[in-house]
């Protein structure tokens, strides 16, 4: 997946077409042990804490003690491991310098807050203008997703692969809720795919809504906003199962935030239809089969 170069200011001639890749396997473990770190102070929380502190950042935006917590965790060891590597975060900011961590340190800030056991982490890490990297974890379960560019995704080791579900009467969907635009957008969406005879639920967190696409358990997710730390990570999972997704970064999502869109690639151009919101090409579109573009991936 590339970065706008507004979001990444170097030329053509500076931004390397490949990494080393013992740096980046370097940071793949790395990241698979920072996240279980991470989530084990994110599931002790949620068990010690009956009534946990909330605070709000706006309408609809819980903020708890856990996520400062988990991302000064989550900052501290990425800045002490990997010191010349920027880092982006929900809660404390940051920039967007090449190369750049990506972290939402709770996805699912409501539900831990009212102890519904469905929120994770999710780290992203981009180099060289494009995601290499992405981690999703969810404690109440101890389930790891990750994906690595062009190595596929799994969870707790295992290979994903999204769904083969092409019939809307047969599909569930999940679309998420954002107060950044009118409740119209939100109402003609969900209209569209109740209309096409789809299942839509809502579960709050939509970083663990891409992990489940990516799973096969849903078989799309589309939200009409999304900042980057909630979906870098799912967006590259999917992609990396085999599923259509859509150009967040080539909108300028890193900067900005943006619509997403991610689908079992039989419901894909449905769920374009029913949110307006575009998708990048399949990655059968370059003339090789999914298993060759992995083989043949440097990094």
């Amino acid at each position: 997946m590339t970065l706008t170069s507004s979001a990444l200011p170097r030329t053509a001639a500076q931004r390397p077409a490949t990494l080393d890749p013992a740096a980046l396997t370097a940071r793949e473990v790395f990241l698979a042990d920072l996240i279980r770190e991470a989530g084990a102070v994110a599931r002790r929380a949620f068990a010690e804490a009956s009534a946990p502190q909330v605070g709000m950042k706006g309408p609809q935006d819980f903020l708890t003690e856990t996520d400062a917590a988990v991302e000064h965790l989550v900052r501290s060891r990425i800045q002490a491991s990997f010191p010349d590597d920027s880092f982006l975060g929900e809660e404390t900011g940051g920039s967007v310098a090449d190369p750049c961590w990506v972290v939402d340190p709770i996805d699912g800030t409501a539900n831990f807050a009212r102890r519904i056991p469905h929120y994770c982490i999710s780290i992203a890490y981009v180099a060289g203008g494009e995601i290499r990297l992405g981690a999703i974890y969810d404690p109440s379960h101890d389930e790891l997703y990750a994906a690595r560019q062009g190595r596929g995704a799994t969870r707790n080791g295992v290979p994903l692969s999204v769904a083969q579900t092409a019939r809307a009467d047969a599909a569930c969907l999940e679309l998420g809720w954002s107060n950044r635009l009118p409740n119209a957008a939100y109402l003609e969406a969900l209209t569209a795919m109740l209309n096409a005879g789809a299942n839509v639920r809502r579960a709050a967190t939509g970083a663990l809504g891409l992990a489940y696409v990516a799973d096969g358990r849903s078989d799309g997710y589309a939200e009409l906003h999304m900042h980057p730390w909630d979906c870098l990570a799912g967006l590259l999972l999917v992609e990396e199962a085999g599923g259509r997704v859509c150009a967040y970064l080539e909108a300028d999502g890193l900067n900005r935030g943006g619509a997403v869109l991610a689908a079992a690639p039989g419901l894909a151009d449905l769920m374009s239809r029913a949110t307006k919101v575009p998708l990048r090409a399949a990655p059968a579109q370059t003339g090789l089969p999914r298993t060759e573009l992995r083989q043949t991936s440097s990094a």
